[in-house]
């Protein structure tokens, strides 16, 4: 099972920005690239919604076909008990290359 939480465009600077739309929470999130990285474990992205901290992201890379995609953890109060793991993913009917759709995986 898959459903779409929302939409995010990727920015000229790597950034992604959109709403993130649950039952319970609606809000618009900032998902900013992190430069300079202490360490290779760290995220390479720090979510935010008005400007408190909600969640991270790693790029990882698809086993199948060897492409980059990004993955987020979002975990606050406000969003309910436990974490949500969603992957940035092509959104459909979507051609607009720089629109992904913040895609559940309630199995993560």
């Amino acid at each position: 099972m898959t459903a779409t939480l929302g939409h995010v465009t990727q920015l000229e600077n790597g950034a992604f920005k959109g709403p993130l739309r649950t039952l319970n929470f609606r809000g618009d999130i900032d998902v900013a690239p992190l430069r300079d990285k202490a360490s290779p474990a760290h995220p390479d992205y720090r979510v935010t919604c008005g400007g408190i901290e909600i969640g991270a992201g790693w790029i990882n890379i698809n086993q199948t076909t060897g492409k980059p995609y990004t993955s987020l953890t979002l975990a606050h109060p406000d969003l309910g008990p436990r974490a949500y793991k969603v992957n940035l993913g092509r959104a459909p009917d979507q051609d607009d290359d720089s629109v992904f759709a913040l895609i559940w995986n309630p199995e993560a």
